[in-house]
């Protein structure tokens, strides 16, 4: 079962430390990447134009944001690529028609050690930070912005150039 595995149990925050001989890094906060301001998309782009962007700025993914900034899920490249090519959409149709929301997300003070757990399964994780919005009357609530879009390769580079200092 899922609850003796214990990546799984890391990854969806249960359990925070599993290794006994820990690398360096592990304890490391997300926040220490310096990742860059993603590109989000608003659920109105068009499959094609969300290509164009991705390719345009180098990116395999985006989080769709609706503009009240709820994630509503991700595009990625190959996906929206396989879904018009097999004819689950057309080129026009919004992105939100091919948007998924499998998808993991990691806080900017997780470990580093939850995030490798979690890029051994997935592709990206969305970096979130939640910040508590007031209205009129006084009440507050709990909003969740994208941060970023962090890769294996994020965590690579940051772990062998700071490993090399």
């Amino acid at each position: 079962s899922k609850f003796l595995n214990d990546k799984w149990m890391i990854k969806n925050g249960f359990l925070n430390d599993v290794q006994e001989h820990k690398p360096w890094w592990w304890n490391i906060k997300v926040q220490k990447l310096n990742l860059s301001a993603p590109v989000t998309l608003l659920p109105e782009v068009s499959c094609q134009k969300a290509i164009e962007i991705l390719q345009e700025k180098g990116y395999d993914q985006a989080p769709v944001v609706a503009e009240s900034g709820l994630i509503l899920g991700m595009v990625t490249l190959s996906n929206t690529l396989t879904s018009v090519l097999a004819g689950n959409a057309q080129f026009s149709d919004p992105v939100t028609k091919i948007i998924y929301n499998q998808f993991s997300k990691i806080g900017l003070e997780d470990s580093l050690g939850k995030l490798s757990c979690i890029l051994e399964n997935d592709s990206f994780a969305v970096v979130v930070h939640e910040q508590t919005q007031f209205n009129g009357n006084g009440s507050s609530f709990k909003k969740q912005m994208v941060f970023g879009v962090v890769t294996a390769m994020d965590l690579l580079t940051y772990v062998s150039r700071t490993n090399k200092k």
